[in-house]
């Protein structure tokens, strides 16, 4: 097809505006590093299992490969860390991907972790549901924190998970006993007396108890999504405002989502 040479300009205009709209995903945090200083610009970090992880899947599908969201790299520099089970990977590259992935604590995927040009953390999410648009409007409220207050805030809730971490693993073997017994009440006593004792108080009780529960539920009602709605509603009914709140919520919507799947798939 031939064009009237005054549409060159135009069609060359077009050309550079979209090439310019996509996003660029870095694979080299220390690139990426360099490129937000250079721009002045946040970096975006996906951790994420491109191959077998579904909420990976999802969020790259709902999210960052829809049109509108490109509007991101106005603000960010944006990293793939991948962590793969099925394709080839150089062992060089999985090998950085691990010490960072230890380094900035990664317990699951997908995590976005969100950098400043420093590379230190200020912000960190994971999937969240309502697209693109919603996506955008999250990332916009975490900027507010890309700055010295925002990384020592991130940095002192790092180091609290961290503690929180390692009394999880503790309370794991005195509770783990019981659960392979499916004892119940056992558990629940020896649950409720290690927290007594390690003076765990307010979200973090709430979180500990709630996981430790949860461990209990799955172990004696595998697979029961009416136990688990019920455990996720008896702690909303304690707590209901905090970001970990949030985050049952969330997770509630997801368990009735499956549930109300599988029970279409029998009908």
């Amino acid at each position: 097809m031939n064009l009237p040479r005054f549409l060159f300009p135009v069609v060359a205009l077009v050309a550079a505006a979209s090439a310019h709209a996509e996003i660029t995903w870095l694979t080299d945090l220390d690139q990426a590093k360099a490129v937000a200083a250079k721009e002045k610009k946040a970096i975006l970090v996906d951790f994420t299992g491109s191959d077998w992880c579904g909420w990976c899947i999802r969020l790259k599908k709902e999210v960052f490969d829809q049109k509108g969201f490109e509007v991101a790299a106005k603000d960010f520099v944006f990293v793939e860390l991948d962590f793969p089970r099925g394709k080839q990977q150089d062992p060089a590259v999985k090998a950085k991907n691990e010490s960072l992935a230890k380094q900035f604590n990664i317990q699951g995927f997908p995590t976005i972790l969100l950098l400043n040009a420093e590379g230190k953390a200020f912000a960190q999410t994971g999937y969240e549901e309502g697209g693109a648009a919603n996506y955008l409007k999250s990332l916009a409220k975490f900027l507010q924190d890309n700055n010295a207050a925002g990384v020592k805030k991130f940095a002192a809730k790092a180091d609290a998970e961290a503690k929180e971490a390692e009394l999880n693993e503790a309370l794991d073997g005195v509770i783990g006993p019981f659960i392979e017994k499916k004892d119940v009440a056992g558990a629940e006593a020896a649950l409720a007396k290690f927290i007594k004792e390690k003076g765990v108080t307010g979200e973090a009780a709430t979180r500990m108890n709630f996981n430790a529960r949860m461990g209990i539920t799955m172990a004696t009602k595998p697979g029961d999504h009416e136990a688990v709605i019920k455990l996720i509603d008896a702690t909303l009914a304690t707590d209901s405002k905090s970001d970990f709140a949030t985050e049952l919520k969330g997770l509630r919507e997801r368990v009735v989502q499956v549930r109300d799947q599988q029970a279409g798939a029998k009908k």
